[in-house]
């Protein structure tokens, strides 16, 4: 890494956001960086938006990300990923959750919400590095739904590594800092997550 690395982490309430967002500061620090998170901003009870900043590198001054500076997206749920295009650079790095969180706007049939086709549509317009993965679905099979956080993770770990963004790091640095976080009883749950989240997005999983 030459200079800085900006990410950007955006979801809903009760997603596990927050708690991504400090595995990946912290995941910075024991990589020898710098690293640096802005305070999270929205609610972060359950339902309402979630978006916090991360930065990794040599010297970070500021936790704060200007639009069109954010280099490597991590998107919880569809809204959200739509509602924060604005944030990238272009060709920044995505991982989008296909997780469909709908308001009570949107069920009480008072506004559409986005489908598949306009999601992928929309972030082709700002980048063709993106990817898309069904997190909950991933968890769920392993047993507990609420493990879609380290499935991205898991995700993010892979491509970050493919793209040579932080050749520094390896899946243990991610693996020692998440077991960390969570109860001891997860630690072999949230560790089997995070490499079906590798393994969703292996070298045959095209960018588009």
């Amino acid at each position: 890494m030459t200079n800085t690395l900006n990410f950007l982490l955006a979801g809903v309430g009760g997603q596990g956001t927050i708690l991504a967002s400090d595995v990946l500061v912290n995941v910075g620090l024991a990589a020898g960086y710098q690293a640096k998170q802005a305070e999270v901003h929205g609610m972060s009870q359950r339902g309402g938006s979630v978006t916090s900043f991360v930065r990794w590198g040599k010297t970070v001054y500021s936790p704060l990300v200007g639009a069109g500076e954010v280099d490597v997206y991590l998107a919880f749920e569809v809204a959200e990923a739509l509602r924060n295009l604005g944030q990238l650079r272009r060709g920044a790095l995505a991982v989008v959750n296909m997780q469909a969180i709908k308001p009570v706007t949107v069920t009480s049939g008072g506004q559409p919400y986005p489908d598949d086709d306009r999601l992928r549509a929309k972030i082709a317009e700002v980048t063709d590095q993106a990817v898309y993965v069904d997190g909950e679905r991933i968890a769920a099979a392993l047993g507990n739904a609420r493990a879609a956080n380290v499935v991205l993770l898991g995700a993010l770990s892979a491509l970050i590594e493919r793209s040579g963004l932080a050749p520094e790091l390896t899946p243990d640095d991610w693996l020692r800092v998440i077991a960390g976080r969570v109860p001891a009883k997860y630690v072999e749950l949230n560790r089997q997550a995070f490499g079906a989240g590798r393994e969703a997005v292996g070298e045959g999983q095209q960018l588009s």
